[in-house]
């Protein structure tokens, strides 16, 4: 058995959004693609930065999607 941690992939993006209230961005075509993440934390690390960073700018939203849900659904992996 390897020691390797399994990899829960996790993709970091953000954009201006049209109303606060909702997840329609303004610009597909601008939207900031942070990167793909090996694991929870380190996604989390990424969007903390990226949302702390645009603080100033209440449109601008940056969202953690978990794409190891996507690729095997039925996995049962951990939600973190």
């Amino acid at each position: 058995m390897s020691d390797v941690p399994k990899q829960l992939l996790h993709l970091v993006f953000g954009g201006e959004l049209e109303n606060v209230a909702g997840i329609t961005f303004k610009d597909l075509s601008k939207l900031d693609i942070v990167g793909i993440y090996p694991n929870y934390a380190s996604a989390y690390a990424a969007w903390k930065a990226k949302a702390q960073g645009t603080v100033d700018n209440a449109e601008m939203r940056y969202f953690i999607v978990h794409m190891h849900r996507l690729l095997d659904p039925g996995s049962g992996a951990p939600r973190h």
